[in-house]
């Protein structure tokens, strides 16, 4: 990758966190800040930044742009939302929806609690594979030759007391989540919340993405969080028959073909 186009992405993903100015964002990179403001220029000439009046420095118009464009490419986004916004609606939980990409469960859609409690989760961001419900779906899905590979390749950061931590007690769990045909993160990735998590499936049998409910432990507890698990294989189910998935490819289906 070139020099250039490095520090131009490194901006970007700057940018994405918080607004920065020229001196902060030639510090970040380690360059002049001539250097920095060229490709600032450039960038802004293109909408991809743009400043306000005491030169604070934010994302451009052309990257949201960009953004709507390629989550509209992803059918399975396109043709969950509906779904997901309606089982939002009904169990009045944060809801989610992953796709496993180049070794990453990435959240690509999220409805938040009709509650003013909000999850960390975000669009766009990866999900922890050893302690999300989505993450081990995902990774449950992949052929089980793979299973060792991720487990090992893993850091297990603990997020909380319950968080799994060896790659051991990760290949249990992939099992237990093939056999029964969900996943629980049971006050694993952030304290005092329960998730439960399910598969997509296409046409061919392939999981393409997971669908999570969340639920802080004041609202619902463990026991009352599975007793949603029906209403989320329904939702999981209507999005597979969308995308084309033959009748017993649901999430009740514990068979896991391979991702295409």
């Amino acid at each position: 990758m070139s020099q250039s186009l490095l520090r131009a992405l490194t901006i970007l993903m700057s940018l994405g966190e918080d607004t920065r100015s020229l001196d902060q964002l030639a510090t970040e990179i380690g360059v002049h800040k001539s250097t920095v403001l060229r490709l600032l220029q450039t960038m802004e000439s293109q909408r991809f930044v743009t400043h306000d009046r005491a030169h604070q420095y934010v994302l451009g118009s052309r990257l949201f742009e960009l953004a709507d464009r390629a989550l509209g490419q992803r059918d399975v986004r396109t043709i969950a939302r509906p779904h997901l916004s309606t089982l939002n609606s009904v169990t009045g939980q944060t809801i989610h929806l992953a796709t496993y990409e180049s070794g990453e469960a990435i959240y690509i859609d999220k409805f938040d609690s009709i509650q003013s409690i909000r999850m960390y989760s975000r669009i766009g961001r990866p999900a922890p594979l050893h302690c999300t419900a989505v993450g081990k779906v995902l990774v449950s899905a992949l052929p089980r030759s793979d299973w060792h590979a991720v487990a090992e390749r893993l850091d297990y950061h603990e997020f909380t007391d319950h968080t799994i931590r060896t790659p051991e007690r990760y290949l249990a769990e992939l099992e237990l989540v093939a056999a029964q045909g969900y996943a629980e993160d049971h006050e694993e990735h952030e304290s005092f919340v329960n998730c439960i998590g399910v598969p997509v499936r296409n046409r061919t049998g392939a999981v393409v993405a997971a669908v999570s409910m969340s639920v802080p432990v004041m609202l619902l507890d463990h026991d009352q969080v599975l007793a949603r698990l029906p209403q989320l294989r329904a939702a999981a189910d209507a999005i597979a028959t969308e995308l084309g998935a033959r009748t017993g490819w649901g999430v009740h289906n514990n068979e896991r073909p391979t991702h295409e």
